[in-house]
């Protein structure tokens, strides 16, 4: 997928290799210096050795060869900061190819990640999401209903059916039996009808007893 989007890859410098096999090389020269370093001494030890033997042919021989081991140790250590040099130099240029492969590996994705979502597909694909979702919910509110139950309903109809069912419930109030809250009364009033008779012959009879001592 991705050489498709970014291309035909490019060779790319083997730069870890190359600093192994300079580093190599740089252990390979300090080793030689370590080596010249000693014959430097012992070339050195030995035209003392000459000298105190008043062989003065000998200890010239052997300040030469010491000169020459010294001119040579001098050679390795340029050779060694010359690796020193290339070394960082790759180093660097190494942590600036690999910035600028990163960076454009970055652009190459927004670029083509551009190209798959645009604004346009975008705005397409969540009017889509928005289609299905409702239609999602079209259908489970289908399946939510209860089995047999009618799709709409005729509101009117629906009203004089609940106005009919109070007509009736109403004259069901009216057509039940008087309650005892409403034959108190009636027994009441049956009950005061013969108490006040009673008083009315009381009083006709005390009448009379007068009109009797009054003769």
């Amino acid at each position: 997928m991705f050489p498709r989007i970014f291309g035909k890859p490019k060779a790319k410098v083997d730069s870890l290799s190359t600093l192994q096999k300079l580093t190599e090389t740089l252990e390979i020269l300090e080793k030689k210096e370590k080596v010249l370093l000693k014959k430097v001494a012992a070339e050195l030890e030995k035209a003392k050795e000459f000298t105190k033997a008043k062989n003065k042919r000998a200890a010239l021989q052997c300040l030469k060869r010491k000169i020459l081991y010294e001119k040579q140790v001098e050679q390795l250590g340029n050779f060694q900061l010359r690796i020193h040099d290339q070394m960082i130099m790759i180093e660097g240029a190494k942590a600036t190819t690999e910035t600028v492969e990163a960076l454009r590996t970055g652009a190459a994705v927004m670029k083509a990640m551009q190209k798959i979502a645009n604004i346009d597909d975008v705005e397409k694909t969540m009017d889509e999401i928005n289609e299905q979702t409702e239609n999602m919910k079209q259908i489970q509110e289908a399946l939510s209903a209860p089995i047999g139950a009618a799709a709409d309903f005729d509101e009117d109809e629906l009203e004089a059916e609940l106005e009919e069912l109070e007509g009736i419930e109403l004259e069901d109030q009216l057509l039940q039996p008087v309650t005892s809250s409403s034959v108190q009364p009636v027994q009441k009033i049956q009950q005061t009808i013969p108490d006040q008779l009673k008083h009315t012959a009381e009083e006709e009879e005390l009448a009379a007893l007068q009109a009797e001592m009054a003769l």
